[in-house]
């Protein structure tokens, strides 16, 4: 595109918006600049809202933006405003709810809102709209004209409009509650997601088909405080985790996951691999090899592991945010094959294992190629070819090598170079909880690099938090979820390896959270800070969206924060939280996954041990939490060395003795210090806690 075409989003960080930089829409980002122009021409705000590893963003980019005619339309009539959902997710969470309030269903990326100049409020709005006529919906330049010609026609009706729909966004709050969470809400939850689960290929609903990682969390963590009382929940976790293991949702060449899948069986995905999703999978397929020891939970493990370290860690140790699903212009072209390309690439016993393993037997399965999934288990194919599996499985495994150095010489997908807190903070405590289960001290310093690089550039006043770094340049208030995802993910890191300065720095930031984001009249926390730009309503989310609630994860991280160092101002913040949550959560316990597992928290503490001693002398205790049975109550152990003198709270309390010392509590609960290994293993055993 000519550089005549430069417009202001030039300057900006986001690498979705430097796409449409060289569009010959006159672009603005979010900004005074761009509302102050449309305010004082009097004309409608077109405000575009995606990502960069969007593919229907792409699609009405290349149709409509990068098209000088319909480009001309847009900037002769509206102040045109693009909008990254990924830097500015408290704009999408607004937009998002206007668009289900004016549609009356759920909207998605692009999003296409016309706004109101003087108030910013919409009165229009869609999503993908086509260059022509098509799927029921008109002809973007079409729309343009009319939506003008209606704003020109009915300002006054537009400005009764606007007041009762600011009406209705600031009546959407939760409904008052001061009731305390009970076992019946995690039960009936339970009971809900069982009814949505889907026996035959896992997961819950039809297509299209999501993860749903904070109710998996969920269910397993019930399981674990009563095994034999939810076994189906255990049921619900392994068949959802084995299925999509196996299916297209996974990238069987070179680990990670697909954001969800297109169909109910996990087979064909939505190519976007996102970095927050896969933090999550890691922390849960890390529990669940713990739970089960099922070989197929540690393979995908190790692989997600090294792909997120291998392909989207930067060098200064953030983590980036996105892998495109497109690739020289089509979807999927990075992931999929030809059966003569896998056939010339592989001897003929690697490709009678690969043929049979990923269905290549069969009809192709996307758009004429194939895209990898488990047709036939490997035992399965070892016997039909006559061998042992083991054999199986070292052809398999020198295929796959040799297939990921094929697909490594291939265009690759956009990489989104952005580096934001919050997924940062689901990746940070992922390889963490995966590093400590798996004893994987490179996953663990991975994870250490990563939350040192965001005190180190994302971090301003001590404690006060940016949401979004590149090139040198960090920007944007921080929202609740950079808070809440990075407390609890600093609280994993802490069982890593103990650091009495970082948990100075955590409770700073728990400070923070209370003072910045606390809904101090009714409970819970609002998405953006008290200082944050004067927007058309403040978010307080409380259902999980594409991510946990960071309602949910604050409330489970000060809960936890405030059991270790004896703060009840982090444990009554957690609990008023919850209880402003149950109208919500009664009224849709299913959709509440982070929240559901605050509320275990709340009503069945965790075992907190605090280990005292000689480092070198840590392992046989460490050992001995590991080989304990994982069914029971959930435990979080703190090595901390003898050396360390200067401890907040009550751990002040736990102090070093000559030999080593375990303290264990749950809840207010303490029990007598624990001196000897042998007594140690007998308590581990024996303490599985109330149940449920």
């Amino acid at each position: 595109m000519d550089s005549i075409h430069r417009n202001r989003l030039s300057s900006e960080t986001s690498p979705y918006l430097l796409q449409h930089a060289d569009n010959p829409v006159d672009w603005y980002p979010w900004g005074d600049e761009a509302l102050e122009k449309a305010r004082k021409e009097d004309k409608p705000i077109l405000l575009s809202i995606g990502y960069s590893a969007c593919h229907w963003c792409h699609v009405m980019a290349h149709e409509s933006f990068e098209d000088e005619a319909t480009a001309a339309v847009m900037n002769e009539l509206f102040v045109n405003i693009k909008v990254d959902r990924e830097e500015r997710p408290d704009l999408d969470k607004i937009y998002q709810l206007a668009h289900q309030i004016i549609a009356r269903r759920p909207g998605g990326w692009p999003l296409t809102m016309f706004l109101n100049p003087h108030n910013q409020l919409p009165f229009f709005g869609g999503t993908y709209f086509p260059n022509t006529a098509r799927y029921q919906l008109p002809a973007f330049r079409s729309l343009l004209a009319q939506v003008a010609e209606y704003y020109r026609r009915h300002k006054q009706d537009l400005e009764d409009h606007g007041k009762s729909f600011a009406d209705i966004l600031q009546s959407i709050r939760q409904a008052e509650g001061s009731e305390a969470p009970d076992a019946g809400v995690l039960i009936r939850a339970e009971r809900e997601l069982e009814a949505n689960f889907d026996s035959v290929n896992g997961g819950f609903g039809d297509a299209p088909k999501f993860p749903q990682l904070s109710n998996l969390e969920f269910l397993l963590r019930l399981w674990g405080r009563n095994p034999n009382g939810h076994a189906s929940a255990l049921r619900m976790v392994t068949t959802t985790l084995t299925k999509m293991a196996e299916g297209g949702i996974y990238d069987h060449i070179g680990g990670g996951f697909a954001r969800y899948s297109v169909d109910a069986a996990w087979e064909i995905p939505h190519f976007e691999k996102m970095l927050y999703d896969n933090g999550v999978f890691l922390a849960l397929y890390a529990e669940a090899w713990r739970a089960t020891q099922d070989p197929l939970f540690r393979k995908v493990l190790e692989e997600t592991a090294e792909w997120a370290v291998r392909e989207m860690q930067s060098p200064e140790g953030g983590f980036y945010s996105s892998l495109d699903a497109d690739s020289e212009g089509e979807e999927g072209k990075y992931y999929v094959w030809n059966r003569a390309e896998i056939k010339d690439l592989l001897s003929s016993e690697e490709y009678a294992v690969v043929e049979l393993h990923y269905g290549l037997d069969r009809s192709p399965n996307f758009e004429g190629h194939w895209h990898l999934h488990v047709e036939t288990p490997l035992r399965e194919v070892a016997a039909r070819l006559g061998i042992d599996q083991a054999e199986a499985e070292r052809r398999l495994a020198s295929a796959r090598a040799t297939l990921f150095q094929a697909r490594e010489k291939r265009i690759t997908p956009g990489r989104d170079d952005k580096v934001l807190t919050a997924w940062n903070g689901l990746m940070i405590k992922g390889l963490a909880s995966a590093g400590r289960l798996l004893e994987r001290k490179d996953w663990i310093d991975a994870a250490d690099r990563a939350f040192e690089f965001l005190r180190r550039e994302l971090c301003v006043e001590e404690s006060r938090l940016l949401a979004t770094y590149k090139d040198g340049r960090a920007h944007l208030n921080g929202y609740l979820d950079d808070y809440a995802f990075l407390l609890d993910a600093g609280l994993e890191l802490l069982q890593c390896e103990w650091r009495t300065e970082r948990l100075d720095w955590l409770s700073k930031l728990a400070d923070q959270l209370l003072a910045r984001f606390e809904d101090r009249e009714q409970g819970g926390f609002f998405f953006t800070s008290d200082d944050h730009e004067e927007l058309i309503q403040r978010p307080k989310t409380l259902m999980d969206e594409s991510m946990s609630s960071g309602n949910g994860v604050a409330a489970l991280a000060l809960l936890r924060l405030g059991h270790l160092v004896g703060e009840y101002r982090y444990t009554e913040a957690a609990e008023r939280t919850l209880r402003a949550a149950m109208p919500s959560v009664r009224q849709y316990p299913h959709a509440h996954g982070a929240l559901l597992n605050a509320m275990l928290d709340w009503l069945y503490p965790p075992q907190f041990i605090v280990l005292r001693g000689r480092p070198e002398a840590f392992r046989p205790w460490i050992d001995a939490v590991r080989d304990a049975p994982a069914a029971g109550a959930q435990r979080l152990v703190f090595a901390i060395p003898a050396e360390e003198k200067s401890l907040s709270g009550t751990l002040a309390e736990r102090k070093a003795e000559t030999g080593e010392i375990a303290y264990a509590c749950s809840g207010m609960t303490c029990l007598a210090p624990i001196r000897a290994l042998p007594e140690f293993r007998d308590f581990l055993r024996t303490s599985i806690g109330t149940t449920l």
